[in-house]
């Protein structure tokens, strides 16, 4: 029984050919999975499927796949007044944090009426106890971590009984952990009959998988049977296709003068609580010039929040023993004096950053520190917006809209945008989410490049070892917001 056919179906963003005639079916019983470099249209492929993106060819739903559910890598909630007007801080500051529904609240409305309630009620619990939500439920939903809210998301679309589950990299941001429960809940929603397509990296494809779409560059696309893609795979190899420019690089690194802070960071006893929940309980960390650091944890650890007050985006940093750059917190200094000496990128930010300016003036406002460019620049600082943008690899989206690129492409303009003004401390909080294999390993030389050069210090979050650069020698790990 044929469950959903895809008929020579095309789709071109901003006269770019994206998918060129992409026809495969799936018929009961297979899963599938889709790969590809990034860029290539795997996220515009399963809006097209969910019947959010326009394209040319057809869709046809099977009687069995008349409910389709997408989960996307980024989700915009509503706050109470049923808007999505959102600022980046509103999550550290405990009035404003209040303006949203809770976890328990939001998965009641995704349940389903059409069940007794005993029967809702009964999945609700499984849902929650596979998803490990049970201690996030009175937790407001723009206080939820970056893999917090994608467990949330997860949740959800299971309350809503979909016969085809689109999932866009589910294993993103998701700490060690998670990553290892979930495909054994895919597994198990498998078993019941439901139908998933997911887009994933190539190492990370699920074993339930029957059949892989492999997606080109060039719009050109393979669909076959798993062990046949594995059978390639392992034959073919990957070859990186993005090498940093060296010269660029000594350009764009110019000396700088001689650090001369006793440290970065200082913190005495940290203790951060929002109502009763306790997010950091006590924390004594140093961080000295020249020091590279990895802050790990797993989700709802209280990284983000330890990162805020570092980065002046949390008030609670008044109420705390916090030194930045050797001067006390709440001793006369403003936020833009911290920000000055810092480069920053994070999920949060990224999900929050203003999405219609171009390019450009998006990894220009890095130079003031401001979401959005609202200052002239002169032709020095011009160079060093190109510079970075073509450092990686971004520079031909100069004059693009935010909002027109693929997430990965995304990430690497908002990554110039930390790396312009070349700051004495570097906060990269799970800065390769969205890049393909080849970005990451890229990404990875330019950092352990620059940190070595100019004696940079840096605190670098990732949930997977391999993404940390080889120049970080010093480990910091967060547990129920204490370090262990």
């Amino acid at each position: 029984m044929d469950i959903l056919r895809v008929n020579n179906i095309s789709i071109k963003i901003n006269n770019r050919i994206v998918l060129d005639r992409l026809s495969f079916t799936i018929r009961e019983g297979e899963q599938y999975a889709i790969t590809g470099p990034s860029g290539t249209g795997k996220t515009v492929l399963l809006q097209a499927i969910a019947g959010t993106r326009f394209h040319t060819g057809t869709i046809e739903k099977g009687e069995q796949a008349k409910r389709i559910v997408l989960i996307e890598q980024q989700h915009r909630f509503r706050n109470l007044s049923n808007t999505n007007t959102f600022y980046y801080q509103q999550r550290f500051n405990s009035a404003d944090s209040e303006d949203t529904v809770t976890v328990e609240e939001d998965l009641r409305r995704s349940g389903s009426a059409n069940q007794d309630a005993a029967a809702g009620a009964e999945e609700m619990q499984h849902v929650i106890q596979a998803l490990r939500l049970e201690n996030l439920l009175q937790t407001r939903l723009i206080q939820l971590s970056n893999g917090e809210n994608k467990r949330l998301q997860i949740a959800k679309a299971l309350l809503k009984h979909p016969h085809i589950l689109l999932l866009d990299k589910p294993f993103t941001g998701l700490d060690a952990e998670a990553r290892k429960a979930l495909p054994e809940l895919l597994q198990a929603i498998v078993e019941k009959g439901i139908h998933i397509i997911l887009v994933t990296a190539e190492g990370a494809i699920p074993s339930f998988v029957t059949h892989v779409i492999s997606l080109r560059p060039d719009g050109s696309s393979i669909v076959r049977e798993k062990a046949a893609f594995n059978e390639q795979v392992s034959v073919s190899g990957s070859e990186n296709r993005f090498i940093p420019d060296e010269q660029l690089m000594s350009s764009l690194l110019e000396q700088q003068s001689p650090v001369t802070y006793g440290y970065i960071v200082k913190m005495k006893d940290v203790h951060v609580q929002y109502n009763k929940r306790v997010i950091l309980d006590h924390i004594n960390w140093e961080v000295r010039p020249g020091e590279k650091w990895s802050l790990s944890g797993p989700n709802g650890a209280g990284k983000s929040t330890l990162l805020s007050l570092i980065n002046a985006d949390n008030p609670q940093a008044y109420a705390n023993d916090i030194y930045l750059f050797d001067r006390k917190r709440g001793t006369g200094e403003t936020i833009w004096e911290i920000k000055k000496k810092t480069g920053y990128v994070s999920p949060e930010l990224h999900l929050y950053f203003d999405q219609s300016i171009s390019c450009f003036d998006v990894v220009a406002s890095g130079l003031f520190d401001t979401i959005g460019l609202f200052r002239v620049l002169n032709g020095e600082q011009e160079k060093k917006v190109k510079g970075w943008m073509d450092l990686l690899k971004v520079g031909h989206l100069r004059s693009r809209l935010l909002s027109q690129l693929s997430l990965s492409s995304q990430r690497l303009v908002l990554l110039a945008r930390a790396l312009v003004k070349n700051p004495p401390l570097l906060i990269l909080d799970e800065p390769c989410q969205g890049l393909d294999d080849d970005q990451v390993v890229f990404f990875r030389s330019i950092i352990d490049e620059i940190s070595i050069r100019n004696n940079k210090t840096l605190i670098y979050v990732s949930h997977y070892p391999h993404e940390i650069p080889s120049c970080v020698d010093k480990f910091i790990r967060l547990e129920n917001g204490r370090m262990v």
